[in-house]
């Protein structure tokens, strides 16, 4: 069985949404339903391989140990050095990372591993900012393989999660969730398995033509859009189903390839991961680069920012050069549109409709040169360029 995916997993979501349904009505809390149904999706998807299975029991008893300590120490002691327990957090991921890199038959990962790794940073993060106080592990336990939002996100924050599974809503207010997130299931449903699937198609087609500059135009563009349309789609079922579970999951896109601008795109695109990063890195690095006093200007110190919190959430994607190539890219851009808008032109022209309209234009081609770059096609060209020149 897999996430949002076959036969089996929609027969049995249908079944274990009966009595959510029910509870919903009823205006009863449906906690431990919640956590119950995520137990048996997690036994159920991740036990065709026992590895992954036990993998993950070890991951969720190891970072829970990680975050109590650290709760402990910072209520007890005030400890604000959160930093060796963040490192310790994501030591799983990066373990789960470079063994495949470096040949090795490992027995490590699982799916969505990088998605509660940050759960888990942000759970840590916000204890050292004092705004987490208590942790318990059954809170813990929902958060982090909450199902529907396990495999890919959205990355939901546990303050937000905690305090949707503790409340009870009216029926009205429930009835209207239940509707908006069968219509968020589908459409979730046209975008990843009729759109996405249509996308795809062509783009085998074109991936088996000759590489010439038409053809990988093509293939650039058709990669964007089945990107969207794939991964937006499986966000709105995982909203959707959220919703019936009583769970308000954050949006991950709102009209992405209509953006101004490439700081724009990122308040569009996966929304909840950008969030992330903007909230526990750049941000905070932000700070810490003034605090040192690093660069004399704010304009500089925020470009550089822009670039590191960029290529890290590339690397995030997996250890692939192209995904690092893909954040660098996309940190540049950032720091050029930063720059880019403290000029006069941009402030004397920013509201007229030539210059938006140019603005989306120019945003569109460069947001899709950059998946172009995600999508490994780009620097497998630039290996055969490579190779011929060399």
């Amino acid at each position: 069985m897999e996430f949002f995916s076959g036969l089996n997993f929609w027969l049995l979501l249908i079944i274990l949404s009966i009595p959510a349904i029910f509870l919903g009505i009823k205006e009863k809390k449906n906690k431990y339903y919640i956590l119950f149904s995520s137990l048996v999706f997690c036994f159920l998807v991740y036990s065709k391989n026992i590895n992954s299975l036990i993998y993950l029991v070890i991951f969720l008893i190891y970072e829970y140990m990680l975050i109590k300590v650290y709760l402990r120490l910072k209520i007890e002691k005030n400890c604000d050095k959160v930093s060796i327990f963040v490192i310790l957090s994501l030591f799983p991921l990066v373990i789960s990372r470079i063994l495949p890199i470096l040949e090795i038959d490992y027995k490590f990962g699982f799916l969505g591993i990088s998605y509660i790794t940050f759960k888990v940073m942000q759970m840590l993060v916000e204890i050292k900012d004092n705004m987490i106080k208590v942790v318990n592990f059954i809170d813990y336990l929902s958060f982090m393989i909450f199902f529907p939002t396990l495999s890919s996100g959205p990355i939901d924050r546990s303050r937000r999660f905690i305090k949707d599974i503790e409340k009870t809503i009216s029926k009205t207010e429930y009835l209207d969730n239940l509707g908006k997130g069968i219509e968020y299931i589908l459409q979730g449903l046209v975008y990843k398995m009729i759109l996405s699937q249509l996308i795809f198609d062509k783009i085998n087609i074109i991936s088996e033509a000759t590489y010439t500059t038409k053809n990988l135009t093509i293939y650039m563009y058709l990669y964007g859009f089945y990107l969207f349309f794939d991964f937006a789609g499986y966000s709105l079922m995982a909203v959707g189903v959220s919703k019936i579970f009583g769970i308000d999951t954050p949006m991950n896109f709102n009209k992405p390839f209509l953006a101004k601008d490439m700081k724009d795109f990122w308040n569009r695109w996966h929304m909840s991961l950008s969030h992330w990063f903007r909230d526990f890195v750049f941000s905070r690095l932000v700070f810490a680069m003034f605090k040192k006093k690093i660069f004399k200007s704010s304009l500089t110190t925020a470009m550089v920012a822009y670039i590191v919190n960029m290529t890290l959430m590339g690397v995030w994607h997996g250890i692939n050069f192209s995904y690092l190539l893909y954040g660098l890219y996309h940190g540049i851009i950032l720091a050029i549109t930063e720059y880019f808008q403290k000029t006069k032109f941009y402030k004397n022209n920013k509201n007229k409709k030539w210059f938006e309209y140019s603005s989306i234009f120019i945003t569109f081609n460069l947001v899709m040169f950059g998946f172009f770059i995600f999508s490994e096609k780009f620097v497998y060209i630039l290996q055969v360029m490579g190779g011929r020149l060399w």
